[in-house]
């Protein structure tokens, strides 16, 4: 392991200026580590150096002096040791290749994005990987139920770090770990990544649910179900099924299913109230992961043969047109099962 790591000496280096990678920013420098924030548009960056705060993201929670933000990826890599890459999952790909020049075998990265790839469905490690092969296995993912807002306003909760090399995720879990956050550590990758991702298109679904009105004996039997959906899948493309049942399973789940912070629920909100996506995404202002997400889920489940009925009706919502109400009609009027 790097002991220089561990003995709270190594710099961090956050890519992404939204509410999730400043939250992750502030929370390393809390923690005592130098942190520099990486804002891919320089005059946002300048703004954030200024006023010491993400006044559009995350208003009210000035930033530690020990955290700095530049737009200048050369600057923000320099003397880091571990890389947190925070961007949405669809900016992955193109803010690695932009980094890659900067990394070298020594660098470790840590993926804190919840997505898929919506065209190939290949998961952000592997995104990363593909970008970076020169640190090779030196690579993590994070997840858990960690709300921006909640992380950085210091409301206590967990997650979990996976790694194929348990040093590494060692090392994440000493930069994150405080008064404020638990981490456990994982070497079950896919699980925490699909549980990660997975959850953001069942949290549109509980969404669309409260927004027609429904209750909570709906929303948790969808959830439930939707847990079930999740494991099928995660497992048939190499995840262990037991990670559903934790913090980046069931745990990511219900704190993005039932928090009105929720970017995915609000769009299933917006939907089940009868806006069109559109005008959901329009009001949010902001990424929600589980719109691209129910298209690769959807590829996936096509091309391994597995059953989703949930987010096959949630994708058809999204975009297919199908009504709510109809979709729901769907779900209910399926062939009678044993549940295991």
């Amino acid at each position: 392991m790097n002991e220089k790591m561990t003995e709270h000496n190594g710099q961090i280096a956050v890519l992404g200026g939204g509410s999730w990678g400043t939250a992750l920013a502030r929370l390393v420098a809390d923690n005592g580590r130098r942190v520099t924030l990486w804002e891919r548009d320089e005059q946002t960056a300048r703004d954030y150096e200024l006023r010491r705060e993400n006044q559009r993201y995350l208003p009210g929670y000035p930033f530690p002096e020990t955290m700095a933000v530049t737009s200048d990826m050369a600057d923000a890599l320099g003397g880091a040791e571990l890389v947190i890459v925070a961007v949405p999952s669809g900016a992955v790909a193109e803010v690695m290749m932009r980094a890659a020049r900067h990394l070298d075998s020594g660098h470790m990265l840590l993926s804190a994005s919840k997505g898929l790839d919506c065209e190939t469905g290949r998961r952000i490690s592997q995104i990363i990987s593909s970008r970076a092969p020169q640190c090779g296995r030196r690579i993590a993912a994070l997840s858990g139920p960690n709300l921006a807002v909640e992380i950085a306003a210091g409301v206590p909760t967990a997650s979990v770090v996976a790694a194929e090399d348990r040093d590494v995720a060692d090392v994440c879990r000493s930069v994150l770990a405080g008064r404020t956050l638990r981490v456990y550590t994982s070497t079950d990758v896919a699980g925490v990544e699909f549980g990660g991702a997975l959850k953001n298109v069942l949290a549109i679904g509980a969404g669309i649910c409260e927004g027609m009105g429904f209750g909570d004996n709906t929303k948790a039997a969808l959830l439930t179900r939707g847990l079930a959906e999740m494991t099928r899948l995660g497992t048939a493309l190499g995840a262990r099924p037991e990670t559903f049942s934790g913090l980046s399973g069931v745990g990511d789940l219900l704190a993005t299913s039932f928090s009105h912070l929720s970017r995915n629920l609000r769009v299933g909100l917006a939907l089940g109230r009868g806006q069109t996506l559109e005008q959901a995404l329009n009001d949010i202002g902001q990424v929600a992961e589980g719109v691209p997400t129910t298209q690769a889920a959807m590829a996936l489940a096509e091309s391994t043969g597995v059953d989703m009925p949930i987010a096959r009706e949630t994708h058809s919502v999204l975009f297919e047109g199908r009504p709510a109400a109809e979709g729901l009609s769907n779900l209910m009027a399926r062939a009678w099962k044993d549940e295991i």
